[in-house]
């Protein structure tokens, strides 16, 4: 055998352990639609504060339940498009959706997103509505670079960046819903834009 047979068996040792330690079918597109699903649900969330006549920083608890409500309906809209178009990829490519890979790294994204959801919902409960904004990102965030081990590298710079605007967030309450904005709407559509085209 000789050195280029080695290099490649390695080659294809190395991607076969990729494959099967790595989920890949997360799709681009479901980054963009997640991001315009957000920049939608901030629009309305800003018109329901507007016509509430109230600062958002002093929100009554009816008209922040209402953008809680807004932002349930972003959350779900973008894991139903998720779990769609991933699947459709995994077909595309021969490949389970639904494997000892994808669950490890829905079990690494949900341990930190539920407990900073738990921790948000107890701030919330307790009329401390001012920094769940940033608390979003940064639980988000670490959700991403957390859940990275199990797919596509790129994804935990997403989550750095997200950690990133949650602190600043966390400095500057009085704009907590436009780094809300840029992380979950901007921030999706850039990332899932480079992932679309890198796929094409």
């Amino acid at each position: 055998m000789s050195t280029e047979d080695y290099l490649k068996d390695i080659s294809e040792i190395k991607n076969m352990m990729n494959k099967s330690s790595r989920f890949f079918s997360l799709s681009g597109l479901s980054g963009i639609l997640a991001g315009f699903y957000a920049l939608i649900g901030a629009a309305i969330a800003y018109y329901v504060v507007s016509i509430s006549g109230k600062d958002y920083l002093i929100l009554d608890g009816v008209t922040f339940r209402w953008v809680l409500i807004d932002l349930g309906v972003v959350a779900l809209l973008s894991i139903i498009t998720a779990i769609w178009l991933s699947a459709r990829k995994a077909k595309k490519n021969h490949e389970v959706l639904w494997n000892a890979t994808s669950r490890r790294l829905i079990g690494a994204f949900l341990v930190p997103l539920v407990t900073g959801g738990i921790y948000i919902l107890i701030k919330i409960t307790s009329n401390h509505y001012g920094l769940t904004g940033s608390l979003m990102l940064i639980f988000y965030g670490l959700a991403l670079v957390n859940a990275s081990r199990y797919t596509i590298g790129n994804v935990q710079y997403l989550g750095y960046i997200e950690i990133v605007l949650g602190l600043i967030c966390a400095m500057l309450p009085g704009y907590g819903f436009w780094f809300w904005v840029a992380g979950f709407g901007v921030m999706h559509i850039i990332y899932g834009s480079l992932i679309y085209f890198k796929e094409q």
